[in-house]
C-alpha cells in the first residue's frame, strides 16, 4: 500500500506536470474525506503521507478556541481550559490531536474520494498553466471565442481561459462563437473554480497593446506611448514620444499609407485614433491634444490642475467635439482638466477676475483704484505676494517710491494677520469632527463654517456639485472629502 501511494503520486505529477507536494496533498484531502465517513458527527480529519515511505498517519483533531469564545462545532473544537487538562502546553489556535486506524488506499473505492484527486490535479495543472502564463509577461490574449454566457464571451487561449463581460466588449461589436478575438488582460480572479482571466477590448491599456504588436519601434523601444484615452468603437487619442531623434513617431505609427493605425482601426471596430504628439510641456500637450482645433492662448492653473484654452470662434466645435468628444479625450489624454473658451468668453472671464483681485487690493489695503490697477497690472494677484515678494521687485515699479512699497507691505501683512485670527476664531467654532474628516485642513474648515458646514454630518449631506461650488476645490478633492465624512454611515 505505501508503495501504491509513492508510484502513484509520480505518476500523477508527471503526467500533469504539477507540483508533488500538490499531488501528496489531494491524496491525503481524499484519505481525509473517506475516513471522515466513519463518522456521523462533524468532525476533523487530517491525513499525513510520509514521502520518503508512503506510510499514512490519520488523526482526528480538534482546534482550541478561547475560553470566552464558546463552541459552535463541540466535536472539533475545544475551549482553551479543556484543552489544557490534555496537553498543558496548547496555546489558543492549536490543535488537540488524536491517532486514528488510517484508511487503506486499495480500499478507498469511493467515487467521491477518486474526484476528490482528479479536482485537486485538475485545479493544481490549470494554476501552473496560468503560472506559467503570467511568468511570460504577456498582457495580451488572444483566442477563439468558446461560449457565449448571457451575453459574456468565454475566450479560449491554448490551455487556459478568459472571461470577457458585456461591459468589457466595443459597443455594437457583434462577436459570436468561433470569432477570434485579441484582448487587454486586466485582472486574474482567483475563486473556487479555479483561477480566471478577466479580459477587456475597452481598456486604454488594450489599444497601448495593440500598437506595440503593429509598430515594431514601439516594441524595440525606439517609441514610447505615454498614454491612451478611449471613446471605445468610436475615437481614441494616444500620445507617442520618439525616445531616438531619427524616428518620427507619428509617421511610425501611422505607417506607409495608414497600414498600421489602420491595422489597430479595424481590430477595434472602426475606432478612429488620433495620434497625438507628446511633450514635457503640460501646455504644449494639451495643445497637442486638441487637434485638429488651432489654440489662439492658453492659461494655466496649477493649483486647480486645469488650464483655460482659448480658440477662435470658428475654431470651437472643432475643439470641443461632437458631444465634447474631442475635448474629453483630450483631458483624459493630458490628466488635465480643459475648459474650452472663445476669445470674447476668456476675456469676460479675465476681466471679472481682474475686477475681483482691484476690489480685493481697495480693500484690504485701503487704496484708491488708480493704485490696485497699477499692483494689478504688475501681476500681483494675492495679498501674499504684495505682503512678501522681495522689496526690490516691488521698487521696479516706476509710479512707486520706497515709502509706499513699505507701507503696502504693511498695509499687506496686517490684513493677512486679521484674517489669520479671525479664521483661528472660526475654526475654533467648527465641530472636532469635521476637523477629523481625512483631507480637512483649518483653511478649508474655516471656509466651510463661515458657509454654514460646521459638522462632519453637514459635510456628508453635501452632493460633489454642491461642494465644488461652495469651495471652488477640484471635483476628485470634494469627492474624496464627502466619502470621508460619509465613513460613519457604512461602519
Amino acid at each position: 500500500m505505501s508503495r501504491d501511494v509513492l508510484l502513484l503520486a509520480d505518476a500523477l505529477a508527471r503526467e500533469k506536470n504539477v507540483d508533488l507536494d500538490v499531488v501528496y496533498g489531494a491524496i491525503e484531502a481524499a484519505l481525509a474525506h473517506a475516513t471522515k465517513k466513519r463518522y456521523d458527527e462533524d468532525v476533523d480529519i487530517r491525513v499525513a503521507i510520509d514521502r520518503k515511505t508512503g506510510v499514512c498517519d490519520a488523526f482526528r483533531r480538534w482546534e482550541v478556541l478561547p475560553d470566552e469564545a464558546g463552541l459552535d462545532a463541540p466535536d472539533r473544537q475545544y475551549l482553551l481550559f479543556e484543552a489544557k487538562e490534555i496537553d498543558p502546553n496548547i496555546e489558543v489556535g492549536g490543535f488537540i490531536e488524536e491517532p486514528l486506524e488510517a484508511v487503506e488506499f486499495g480500499r478507498i473505492g469511493a467515487q467521491a474520494a477518486k474526484q476528490t484527486i482528479l479536482q485537486k490535479i485538475r485545479d493544481a495543472e490549470r494554476e501552473q498553466i496560468l503560472n506559467d502564463f503570467l511568468a511570460r509577461g504577456e498582457k495580451m490574449v488572444s483566442g477563439a471565442i468558446k461560449r457565449m454566457e448571457r451575453g459574456n464571451a468565454i475566450i479560449e487561449s491554448g490551455r487556459i481561459e478568459g472571461l470577457l463581460t458585456r461591459d468589457q466588449m466595443i459597443p455594437k461589436e457583434n462577436l459570436r462563437v468561433g470569432d477570434r478575438v485579441r484582448t487587454y488582460l486586466m485582472q486574474v480572479e482567483r475563486g473556487g473554480r479555479g483561477p480566471q482571466l478577466i479580459l477587456s477590448r475597452t481598456a486604454n491599456e488594450f489599444i497601448m497593446e495593440l500598437f506595440a504588436l503593429e509598430v515594431p519601434e514601439v516594441a524595440e523601444g525606439l517609441i514610447e506611448i505615454k498614454s491612451a484615452a478611449r471613446d471605445p468603437g468610436v475615437r481614441a487619442k494616444i500620445a507617442v514620444k520618439s525616445n531616438d531623434a531619427r524616428v518620427d513617431p507619428q509617421g511610425s505609427c501611422i505607417g506607409v499609407r495608414g497600414t498600421r493605425v489602420t491595422a489597430v482601426t479595424n481590430e477595434l471596430n472602426g475606432e478612429r485614433v488620433d495620434i497625438i504628439l507628446w511633450s514635457p510641456e503640460p501646455a504644449q500637450f494639451v495643445i497637442n491634444s486638441l487637434a485638429p482645433a488651432e489654440v489662439s492662448s492658453i492659461v494655466v492653473d496649477e493649483e486647480k490642475h486645469s488650464m483655460d484654452v482659448v480658440v477662435d470662434e470658428m475654431q470651437l466645435a472643432n475643439a470641443i467635439g461632437r458631444g465634447g468628444q474631442n475635448v474629453r479625450l483630450a483631458s483624459e489624454l493630458t490628466g488635465w482638466t480643459i475648459n474650452i473658451m472663445t476669445e470674447s468668453a476668456a476675456a469676460e472671464k479675465k476681466e471679472g477676475e481682474v475686477s475681483s483681485i482691484r476690489t480685493l487690493f481697495m480693500e484690504k489695503l485701503d487704496i484708491d483704484q488708480d493704485v490696485a490697477d497699477v499692483l494689478v497690472e504688475e501681476g500681483f494677484s494675492t495679498l501674499e505676494e504684495i505682503a512678501y515678494v522681495p522689496l526690490s521687485e516691488m521698487l521696479e515699479i516706476e509710479v512707486f517710491d520706497e515709502d509706499t512699497v513699505n507701507e503696502l507691505r504693511t498695509r499687506a501683512r496686517d490684513a493677512l494677520l486679521t484674517a489669520a485670527i479671525a479664521r483661528e476664531e472660526t475654526v475654533e467654532k467648527v465641530s472636532t469632527n469635521l476637523m477629523s474628516v481625512a483631507g480637512m485642513d483649518a483653511d478649508l474648515a474655516s471656509e466651510l463654517a463661515a458657509k454654514g458646514i460646521k459638522t462632519a454630518e453637514d459635510l456628508a449631506d453635501l452632493a460633489v456639485d454642491e461642494l465644488v461650488e461652495l469651495t471652488d476645490m477640484a471635483e476628485d478633492r470634494a469627492q474624496a472629502l464627502i466619502m470621508a465624512a460619509r465613513a460613519p454611515w457604512f461602519d
